[in-house]
């Protein structure tokens, strides 16, 4: 699974409109990812948690997976609409 597919799983397993998720993933600098996470507005607080517990944790679990599948370094960036 890439590293796209596998955050969009993460997100869409923990928010209460799965189908409101889009995440895209965009070159950076130095060989990094950039995945930009966008879900509905009142599923970003579920998304960030409560001082952003959550969404640290879902940072840790996509950057584990990155590093089995050899990437350098994944940055994720969650907003809404």
């Amino acid at each position: 699974m890439n590293i796209k597919d596998f955050t969009e799983y993460l997100v869409k397993s923990i928010v209460s409109e799965p189908d409101m998720v889009k995440v895209s993933e965009f070159g950076g600098e130095d060989e990094s990812i950039i995945l930009e996470v966008i879900v509905c507005e009142k599923d970003r607080g579920v998304v960030i948690g409560k001082s952003g517990k959550t969404a640290k944790a879902i940072r840790t679990l996509v950057q584990a997976h990155a590093y089995i599948l050899g990437l350098k370094q994944v940055k994720i960036n969650i907003d809404s609409f």
